[in-house]
């Protein structure tokens, strides 16, 4: 079968394509025949070698998220048969024609969504939701302030949010990205640097209940100053720094609650609950479509260096994919 290999720590340039011996399913693995993988900003982090792969997997192919066609299963699996189309989340490995990945950690694809559109699904709105619901205990009516509003997770919360009848603020690099987050949702968009005074005024000086920050230290004293009291900080990323001073005084007075979350590090149990409730809440609203993926741009699977220099530019709005084969 045919991969993306990182050869070397570096640039999009080090990302080549190579052949590899295809991958017998054991136990409760299922080989899923992938169509389309999901780019990451952890893929990035991996291919400079800031970001190894977990033990027992392949650890020069990047890729955390798939959606394809089960082609064969372990003697194991109970849940899914040969040819059922799915999507769902790997440990590393998803730039490949074909991928291993555990049964719990795989979801049907609703019938309305393309091959494109599922490839965009998995990892954000995972990610979105396990911070929104699962991390934050975000209820029907709070105020959430979503930083890099234009990445795919956060497209994505911006989207349950509104499903849930909550109230969205916004920020992102660009007005034209904060107008495009209008579309899916956004009620309002706050000005970068100092998105802190323009969230108070927005709310009457009440401050949002949760934040979803993907940037980290540069904004840690802006998000503290935005939270209400009893308010939820989900750390996401760490783009802007991971190293910050923290006021203790509004920690304490505000009596705020400081929560990091990731995804690929979290054992097995963990994974397949972020992947039920996701199966639970999410798709029904995608079958429904009460919420949508968003594909910003699709490249063939031998262009996966320019799809990383793009991912790199800041530029995009949404998912970029790959496109490894056609249905």
């Amino acid at each position: 079968m045919k991969v993306i290999v990182i050869i070397q720590p570096g640039g999009p340039e080090v990302l080549q394509v190579q052949e590899r011996p295809l991958p017998e399913p054991g136990g409760e693995q299922v080989r899923v025949r992938v169509l389309v993988a999901g780019l990451n900003r952890s893929d990035l982090a991996q291919r400079r070698g800031h970001y190894p792969a977990p033990p027992g997997v392949p650890a020069d192919i990047p890729g955390l998220e798939i959606m394809g066609v089960v082609d064969a299963i372990g003697p194991s699996v109970l849940r899914w048969q040969v040819g059922q189309r799915v999507f769902g989340l790997v440990a590393g490995g998803g730039y490949a024609e074909y991928a291993l990945t555990h049964e719990q950690l795989l979801t049907e694809v609703p019938s309305n969504l393309d091959d494109i559109q599922a490839g965009a699904v998995p990892e954000v709105f995972m990610t979105a939701h396990d911070a929104l619901f699962t991390q934050a205990d975000l209820v029907m009516g709070e105020r959430v302030l979503i930083h890099a509003v234009g990445s795919g997770v956060g497209t994505a919360a911006v989207q349950l949010v509104r499903a849930i009848g909550g109230t969205s603020y916004g920020t992102a690099r660009s007005p034209h990205k904060l107008e495009q987050a209008r579309e899916l949702g956004l009620d309002v968009a706050l000005p970068l640097p100092d998105f802190a005074p323009a969230l108070r005024d927005a709310t009457g000086n009440k401050g949002v209940n949760v934040v979803i920050d993907f940037i980290g230290a540069s904004y840690m004293q802006q998000n503290l100053e935005a939270l209400s009291p009893l308010g939820r900080l989900v750390q996401v990323g760490m783009l802007g720094g991971s190293t910050a001073e923290v006021d203790l005084r509004l920690v304490m007075g505000k009596r705020l609650r400081l929560i990091g979350t990731v995804l690929r590090a979290r054992p097995l149990e963990e994974k397949a609950m972020v992947t039920r409730r996701f199966a639970e809440q999410v798709v029904p609203l995608l079958a429904r479509g009460v919420v949508q993926p968003v594909v910003d741009k699709v490249c063939p699977f031998e262009q996966a260096a320019a799809a990383h220099e793009y991912l790199e530019s800041n530029s995009t709005f949404g998912k970029v994919l790959l496109q490894v084969a056609d249905s």
